[in-house]
């Protein structure tokens, strides 16, 4: 398959402290990091496409260790994670879908094996477009306080034959979360799910 070209990348830390209700003791955490590639099936119809996964492997480990790093260096503060990506004009939706694995393993692999399945969304958009990317828990996707969302997006990308991949990580539930459900406090850990 194509070698992987790297145009940028970037990370994005934002902390937030309360959504106008008290201060909460600690801060949440939210973190992005961000790759864009050049989309080697740009332009034209590609039947197998799924090697290129392998590809992106090493890049998917890469962006999961930086995201821990931004964090503080600690995987064990990381609750909640999510996926997605953009892809330029020229692509098609499909070659989003080549990051499920490399992304949802290399993050898998740098927390040291969390069990749930990793949320993801991708669509196609050009330069700026925006990406909600869904968050869950990293052990237990029922974790109704740790649903949530990062918007993500890079002003000059993608350009038509790119893809934008991204990777969010989180420290934890929504501030203020109180809409019941499974607490993180009572996860099994038996299926990823509960």
């Amino acid at each position: 398959m194509p070698e992987v070209e790297v145009r940028k990348k970037l990370t994005i830390v934002e902390e937030i402290f309360h959504e106008g209700g008290p201060v909460a003791a600690v801060p949440l955490r939210r973190a992005a990091a961000l790759a864009v590639i050049r989309n080697p099936f740009a332009g034209s119809y590609v039947e197998n496409i799924a090697g290129f996964m392998d590809d992106l492997k090493p890049l998917g480990l890469e962006l999961a260790r930086s995201l821990i790093s931004a964090l503080g260096g600690d995987p064990k503060v990381v609750q909640g994670y999510g996926k997605g990506a953009i892809v330029g004009s020229a692509g098609e939706i499909e070659h989003g879908a080549l990051w499920h694995a490399p992304g949802g393993y290399g993050m898998r692999e740098a927390l040291g094996g969390a069990k749930a399945i990793v949320a993801s969304t991708k669509k196609v958009g050009g330069p700026g477009a925006r990406l909600d990317v869904p968050i869950t828990h990293i052990n237990a996707s029922y974790v109704r306080s740790h649903f949530d969302a990062m918007e993500v997006g890079v002003v000059d990308a993608p350009r038509a034959d790119e893809i934008l991949l991204a990777l969010v990580m989180t420290t934890g539930e929504r501030i203020h979360a109180r809409a019941g459900g499974l607490k993180a406090s009572e996860i099994k850990g038996e299926d990823g799910l509960r």
